[in-house]
């Protein structure tokens, strides 16, 4: 048993995968509610150095080049992103569920992005409508990919975010509305069949290989799903409630009084393993604060995401040193290319629950990152995927950056940058 182990831990170390401890996940009705009791160190951190902020039009011509990245760079069937690869080491993905899901899950991103960024510019219009016939017939056939994987979990959450998009869009179409409502629905139901044992997600199952998941959850892939529930909750589409509280507690063991989070369950006897350190949880805290906000977490005060804010923007070094590694977890505070970008837009995200007056800075602070962070192609990428990365990034960015512009709502942001 012992060499087996090795093993395992051998070919995950050689596929870039997190090797996990040989400790249970916690069971369902077997942990006690988590306590919040937020230390003084939530509330106080680092400061960013002052910078110049950008016009506004360095901004929108920055979305304008990522916009026409995503639209040039759209798969002929109406996807984004595939399987090609040139590299000689890549994440590992069982064919061909994997990549159906990779690809859904992006093909998710791109169209919220270019719904949030580009609507009404025509090409952008096309890209969307492209976009969604190919969701509408793929996304029911998207599942848990093998035993041990279940990428399908982000698959659904953003498939979510960017059908309710697609639900607002044109909302005088009743047949297309149904059929959209419907797929909304069928979506939070795989999330809700592939919930694991403990409550909250993860995209993993290393160990017992059982039909409902039980291995350990990441909080940053409950953190997902959370934000993609409350996006449904617009349309009038409510998440069991349940399943929803079971998340937020497993967000809740896995959060410290410094409100860093832990990188998985599997580190709750370790929770001062550098990974979790505040500076390997900038990315994760983001997500993790909007969406224990969103749903309801009072705890999580405009001061704590202020702080975390101002921490993500004066430690981007501890993030961007992982940018572009490709393999994960390999640099200080055990950071992953494939969080920069992530954190990003959740961060973005957490910009809008402060009050309009208190935004500017962040923002700016934000706006300067991300600009200067573009490919001369248009594109954003901070992880090598098979041929998912550029799409991603770019998606995340944009959403990210739209929200940097003062004043402008989505269609607005929009019509600006086109």
């Amino acid at each position: 048993m012992m060499q087996s182990r090795c093993g395992w831990a051998l070919v995950l170390a050689l596929l870039g995968l997190p090797v996990l401890a040989d400790e249970p996940a916690p069971m369902a009705g077997l942990v006690a509610k988590a306590e919040t009791n937020p230390s003084s160190l939530a509330e106080t951190g680092p400061k960013p150095n002052p910078i110049e902020p950008l016009p506004p039009e360095a901004i929108e011509a920055s979305i304008r080049r990522g916009v026409d990245f995503l639209v040039t760079h759209q798969n002929k069937n109406g996807s984004w992103g595939s399987a090609n690869s040139l590299r000689a080491i890549e994440l590992y993905a069982p064919i061909p569920g994997a990549h159906l899901a990779f690809r859904a899950a992006v093909t998710s991103m791109c169209v919220m992005a270019l719904c949030e960024t580009a609507s009404g510019e025509p090409a952008a219009e096309k890209a969307i409508d492209r976009g969604e016939g190919w969701l509408i017939a793929n996304l029911p056939q998207v599942r848990r990919p093998s035993v041990d994987t279940l990428y399908n979990c982000w698959s659904h959450a953003y498939a979510i975010q960017a059908l309710v998009k697609l639900l607002e869009r044109k909302p005088e179409d009743i047949e297309r509305a149904k059929k959209l409502r419907e797929l909304i629905k069928q979506q939070i139901e795989m999330l809700v069949r592939y919930e694991y044992v403990g409550g909250g997600w993860s995209y993993y199952e290393f160990k017992a290989h059982t039909q409902k998941p039980s291995d350990v959850t990441f909080p940053f892939m409950t953190a997902t799903v959370l934000v993609a529930f409350h996006e449904a909750t617009r349309v009038g589409i409510e998440p069991p409630k349940d399943v929803v509280e079971r998340a937020m507690d497993s967000i809740r063991r896995q959060r410290r009084p410094d409100y860093s989070i832990l990188y998985g369950e599997h580190f709750r006897f370790r929770p001062g393993s550098s990974i979790n350190q505040p500076g390997g949880a900038l990315a994760r805290v983001q997500s993790c604060n909007i969406a224990m906000r969103l749903w309801g977490d009072t705890s999580v005060t405009d001061k704590i995401v202020e702080t975390w804010l101002d921490r993500l923007f004066a430690r981007n070094m501890w993030l961007d040193i992982g940018r572009k590694r490709p393999m994960p977890h390999e640099t200080w505070f055990k950071v992953s290319g494939y969080f920069f970008y992530f954190g990003y837009y959740y961060g973005a995200r957490c910009m809008e629950l402060l009050p309009e007056q208190e935004r500017p800075h962040f923002q700016q602070h934000m706006a300067v990152i991300l600009v200067r962070l573009q490919e001369k192609d248009g594109a954003w990428w901070d992880f090598p995927l098979y041929d998912y990365h550029k799409q991603y990034g770019t998606a995340y960015a944009l959403m990210a950056l739209q929200r940097t512009l003062p004043k402008r709502s989505t269609a607005t942001a929009g019509k600006a940058a086109s």
